[in-house]
């Protein structure tokens, strides 16, 4: 694949910003998490990681799954900024357990010069389990964002990718609402032998095609994108389980949803609408509840009750 930065849809963004050039130091992130078997549980095996992008050791708070390695990302900035060069590289070994997750919602600060782009190396050796399960995206007016990310799945493991992708600061001021100038998210399935299996592109970019319109997002505000790569007979147990349509509710609850099976035999992948975030990260937590069931035949914690 092409350099990000060379992307038809950041042509017009090449300037650079007055404050740091782009990709300069503090501005080039690198988050390097490596997971490996050892004995009845799995550790994280190997970090390396360049501000502002951090983790620290591996937890295991998980009572369903005491072997399962849990990692924070943090980001010691306010946000995503201008400018900004990220690197992310996950490695699970063979037969390791991992969960990812992010500290807060990624916020795409506003932007006036130049882009930000992530690129992220997702690779789960035979029989491994991850789910890489970050908090929202959160793209302000004028921000310029694109990711890139390559999951590299061995056909026995099992690897849960999720994003939602917020329309901007809704609820600030007179709200944000598809403010940002673009969006833009490729995701390429392939096996570690560099067999690709599948791609999705999505471009988004509101004052060329707005979002919201008819045969889009349809009026809805909130895309939660979750895809499954997993032995194909998990696909089919789970295939007839998964709620699909318009499941209901009225007003900022309406969450509508649908499932597709990805080619070549590489799994599912999952769509929501909803009107606000936490309806869409309901529907995301009830695939992963059912992915868990039917891949490791255990639950999911219960949410987390702030005290």
């Amino acid at each position: 694949m092409p350099p990000l930065g060379g992307l038809p849809e950041l042509a017009a963004y090449q300037d650079e910003p007055a404050q740091m050039p782009s990709g300069a130091p503090g501005k080039n992130g690198y988050l390097r998490l490596g997971f490996a078997r050892r004995g009845e549980r799995t550790e994280l095996a190997d970090l390396d990681r360049r501000t502002p992008l951090l983790a620290q050791q591996a937890l295991h708070f998980d009572e369903g799954m005491p072997e399962l390695a849990c990692v924070f990302m943090v980001s010691t900035s306010g946000g995503i900024l201008q400018g900004d060069r990220y690197e992310v590289d996950v490695t699970v070994g063979a037969d390791a357990r991992a969960h990812i997750t992010s500290q807060s919602a990624t916020k795409l600060q506003e932007m006036d010069a130049n882009f930000a782009t992530m690129s992220q190396t997702v690779t789960v050796a035979d029989g491994g389990y991850l789910e890489f399960l970050p908090e929202p995206i959160i793209p302000y007016r004028h921000s310029r964002y694109a990711a890139r990310t390559r999951l590299e799945v061995a056909e026995s493991a099992t690897a849960l990718y999720a994003d939602v992708l917020l329309p901007g600061r809704k609820h600030y001021g007179d709200g944000e609402i598809f403010a940002y100038d673009v969006y833009s998210s490729h995701v390429v399935g392939a096996r570690p032998d560099g067999g690709e299996l599948f791609t999705e592109k999505i471009v988004i970019e509101p004052n060329l095609w707005s979002p919201g319109r008819s045969g889009v997002m349809g009026g809805f505000h909130v895309l939660g994108t979750v895809i499954l790569m997993t032995p194909a007979d998990v696909t089919e147990r789970m295939l007839p389980l998964i709620p699909v349509g318009y499941l209901g509710g009225s007003g900022d609850d309406r969450v509508a949803t649908g499932v597709s099976r990805l080619p070549r035999d590489a799994g599912l992948i999952y769509k929501i609408l909803g009107m606000e975030s936490e309806p869409v990260r309901a529907a995301v937590r009830d695939f992963w509840t059912l992915t868990r069931r039917e891949v490791m035949n255990e639950p999911v914690p219960d949410r987390f009750r702030w005290r």
